[in-house]
């Protein structure tokens, strides 16, 4: 039987993971989810990251939520791609919008 308590081991509800929120440099926003920010932001500005950002550069971070676990940032993802663009930026940094997802 596994312990999923032992040193060293990652518990499906570890809080590392983070959704962030890129401008593009057409004025786009480009939401997306990832364990390491900067090297995802470099593999974007060098255009490895995705099909829409590629031709889309440079891309600047705009707003970062961290902090949360796998299912919670892809739920939260899903939530803000939905959005107008114009409420993306503040819900992304709005604490308590993870409450109306959940």
């Amino acid at each position: 039987m596994e312990d999923g308590n032992r040193p060293g081991m990652k518990l499906n509800g570890d809080k590392d993971w983070l959704v962030y929120l890129l401008k593009c440099s057409d004025h786009s926003l480009y939401c997306g989810v990832t364990k390491d920010l900067e090297a995802r932001i470099f593999k974007h500005n060098a255009g490895t990251a995705s099909k829409y950002t590629r031709s889309r550069l440079p891309v600047e971070l705009v707003a970062v939520r961290k902090d949360l676990t796998k299912t919670e940032a892809f739920k939260l993802e899903y939530q803000i791609k939905k959005l107008p663009a114009e409420r993306k930026i503040p819900t992304l940094g709005n604490e308590n919008f993870e409450n109306d997802w959940c």
